[in-house]
């Protein structure tokens, strides 16, 4: 096991009081700070941030340039792809049916979760394993997603429903009942790009 004292490469930053297992890849400028503890065979982009109190499981892919809140545990299984934005204490599983007398004993049971380009998840929000978080998504805080959710989707509850639209730089399009029948082009008011809303889903033009 690699400590801090021990990582002889500079080009990203790790605590002292964080500890990262042998057979771990941490790309040049992440950040990872206190009490942390990356798993072996895990998988850091390029410029991310680690907040205080995160775990990184055995095999979890984390892309480039995401941020990673305190109180964050991402489970073997789960994916992140680029800029991705876990608020403080978001929850992860990674099996559907847990049970303490009959542990997991293969691997393959772990179910894939994958949260797209620009996933952005509010401070204690639950995520239920085995489902897809669209391209720059938008799930408010406290939600609990229990199935896919699409691009640009704002989402919101408990189980979490959509209520609305985001743009890829966070402001809200649209708030409102989405009907799949209706086509309509929304534009940003803050960065001017356009989207259009076709069979219930919206495409960037």
């Amino acid at each position: 096991m690699d400590t801090p004292d021990t990582i002889t490469d500079k080009s990203y930053y790790v605590h002292e009081s964080s500890y990262i297992d042998d057979d771990v890849e941490i790309g040049a400028g992440t950040k990872i700070w206190h009490f942390c503890h990356i798993q072996s065979g895990a998988s850091i982009g390029k410029q991310c941030t680690l907040g205080q109190n995160v775990n990184v499981a055995n095999n979890v892919r984390i892309g480039n340039n995401c941020k990673i809140q305190n109180n964050v545990s991402l489970y073997e299984g789960i994916e992140l792809q680029d800029f991705v934005f876990c608020g403080p204490s978001v929850v992860f599983t990674n099996v559907k049916n847990p049970r303490a007398k009959y542990p997991v004993a293969n691997k393959k049971e772990y179910d894939h979760t994958l949260l797209k380009e620009g996933t952005s998840i509010g401070a204690n929000a639950t995520i239920v394993c085995g489902i897809t978080l669209g391209a720059h998504c938008f799930i408010a805080s406290g939600a609990v997603v229990t199935r896919d959710v699409f691009d640009y989707a704002l989402v919101q509850g408990v189980p979490a429903q959509q209520v609305g639209w985001a743009c890829e730089c966070g402001k809200v399009l649209f708030r409102g009942a989405i009907e799949k029948e209706r086509n309509q082009t929304l534009s940003c008011t803050v960065c001017e790009r356009i989207y259009q809303q076709v069979g219930g889903k919206l495409v960037s033009s």
